[in-house]
């Protein structure tokens, strides 16, 4: 069975906000993520990062010359990569202010996702000891899950003509909601993951967010009041972990975080129980995200706890 753990693909932290969610500036591109900022995720003790990646960032070479570079800086500070496909043609899983939709039902964009991931797998596939490839963030309706499932299974085989033994983590509907991945098809092959997000329980996590309408945003919750507890993951976790050792695979979460509403005290409660979990249950994982994004891990605002976030990341 798979250990991510000795792949390098264990403790990761997010760079949310750089190729994907932007306004696509020069500006933004170029430098809103800089060499430093990759030493300072290894000094961190993350193996790896994972970048999300629009697809509209890509229909250049410069946009792949991008992903070049931070490879090679991955490289030089001793990270691995996930390089994660945020949004493709047809499909975003943010809805608010996107303009994507069809991808589930049109063959045309299907084709050009694949097209895209063999792209992806011609100049990376090489590396399978350095970069993972994640299909897509987020599938959100359950509607979709058909079509998902035989969407993945598709790109997967094509995939493997060129990158065989590359990792590729596969989310399922929700959100990547853990509770949905028991419905995933069986993993093609030894190297597919079964990939979740946890921001749970949202009315904490996402408290006065103003991007959903699951959140009332005038709402708040303190930690000792939301019945957070290890037992409370355990249960969230449980069948998706039963379902990775059905199938003889492993679990990686993408994303997992506290908004910058909460207090600094009640972010680290958070962390430090759901790593707890991950722990005894050996779960890779990658936090969200390492700056801004209302996320950010490396903000002045957790100056006083982030040394004891970082020490199970």
């Amino acid at each position: 069975m798979l250990n991510l753990k000795q792949k390098g693909f264990y403790k990761g932290v997010n760079l949310g906000g750089w190729l994907s969610q932007c306004d696509y500036s020069p500006e933004r591109l170029n430098h809103f993520i800089k060499e430093q900022d990759f030493e300072k995720i290894a000094g961190w003790g993350a193996d790896h990062v994972r970048i999300p990646l629009d697809y509209n960032v890509l229909e250049s070479e410069e946009g792949f010359s991008r992903i070049d570079n931070a490879v090679a800086l991955c490289r030089k500070y001793g990270l691995h990569t996930v390089l994660d496909l945020h949004k493709t043609a047809g499909f975003s899983f943010d809805t608010y202010g996107e303009n994507e939709h069809g991808f589930f039902e049109d063959e045309n964009y299907q084709e050009q996702f694949y097209q895209l991931w063999e792209r992806f797998a011609q100049r990376y596939g090489s590396q399978p000891e350095q970069i993972a490839f994640e299909l897509l963030n987020e599938v959100t309706e359950e509607k979709f899950l058909s079509a998902w499932n035989r969407i993945a299974g598709t790109c997967i085989r094509r995939i493997r003509s060129y990158a065989p033994e590359t990792l590729i983590l596969v989310g399922s509907y929700e959100n990547n909601s853990a509770r949905t991945v028991q419905y995933l098809d069986i993993p093609d092959d030894e190297n597919v993951i079964y990939n979740m997000h946890c921001y749970e329980p949202l009315k904490f996590t996402h408290q006065g967010a103003y991007w959903t309408e699951a959140i009332n945003p005038e709402e708040r919750f303190r930690f000792s009041e939301s019945r957070i507890t290890p037992e409370y993951f355990e249960n969230l976790f449980a069948s998706a972990i039963d379902k990775a050792k059905r199938h003889h695979t492993v679990l990686y979460c993408g994303e997992y975080g506290v908004i910058d509403r909460v207090s600094p005290e009640d972010t680290l409660a958070w962390f430090r129980t759901i790593h707890d979990v991950f722990e005894k249950y050996g779960i890779a994982r990658c936090a969200w995200s390492y700056k801004e994004m209302d996320f950010g891990l490396s903000d002045t605002r957790l100056n006083s706890v982030r040394e004891e976030i970082l020490k199970n990341l």
